[in-house]
């Protein structure tokens, strides 16, 4: 860890900051070598993915059940679970090599009370056999607003949050897909800062709140024409 950073990470880890090391060392060692994180990333490993995922927390309620959407290596969902331990996480990733990845580093770092992992495109654990249901779902980099809010509100439970890490273009993201996410049962998208005075810079989310179930659009469904021929409808 670059000395820097030291205090940052004492102030977000408290008493975990060793598990988040062993964490850091993972992805520096089996996560590069697995194509999870790039070896140009591993120098900034602390202040642009750990540091940054961390500061989310206290946007997050005591307690809380998170789902964590497209994790890939276990950003954010790892870090959460380890800066707190109250909270009960579910990695949700469809591809096998990082969900084995995944699985590993739950159990190497002793999280498996806590963490569990789900194989799978969000829509499947949105609709499967028993669907995941979280008060927080979060989400780095996937995919802009409009989409991340189609895959994520429905594991949101009513009044429930999605938490989406973003850049400096949320304000942009929010004007343009407002419309789409209240469509899909979202309230108004805000713009939050988290960590500020401990990191810089502070990371930037957007919060929706999922204000009401919206029942997925029936498929169109087919009819005979007079002359014999289906016409959709």
């Amino acid at each position: 860890m670059p000395p820097e950073l030291a205090a940052a990470a004492r102030t977000l880890f408290g008493d975990r900051l060793d598990l988040a090391a062993a964490y850091a060392e993972l992805l520096a060692t089996d996560g590069v070598v697995r194509g999870l994180i790039g070896p140009r990333e591993t120098p900034r490993l602390w202040d642009r993915h750990l540091l940054n995922c961390a500061a989310v927390a206290e946007r997050i309620p005591e307690g809380a059940t998170v789902l964590d959407v497209g994790s890939g290596a276990g950003l954010p969902g790892l870090v959460l679970a380890i800066a707190r331990p109250d909270l009960t996480v579910t990695l949700v990733e469809p591809l096998a090599r990082r969900t084995s990845f995944l699985i590993e580093a739950v159990d190497e770092l002793g999280l498996g009370g806590t963490v569990r992992v789900f194989r799978g495109r969000a829509e499947e654990a949105a609709t499967g056999p028993a669907p995941l249901l979280g008060d927080v779902v979060t989400a780095r980099a996937v995919a802009p607003l409009d989409r991340l809010a189609a895959w994520c509100l429905p594991l949101a439970a009513p009044g429930g949050r999605l938490v989406a890490l973003k850049g400096a273009s949320a304000a942009e993201e929010i004007a343009e897909h407002a419309a789409a996410v209240a469509a899909l049962g979202g309230g108004e998208p805000t713009v939050e800062r988290c960590g500020v005075g401990v990191i810089e810079p502070p990371t930037t989310v957007v919060e929706v709140v999922r204000e009401r179930v919206v029942a997925p659009a029936r498929p169109a469904t087919a009819r005979k024409s007079r002359g014999g021929r289906a016409r959709r409808r």
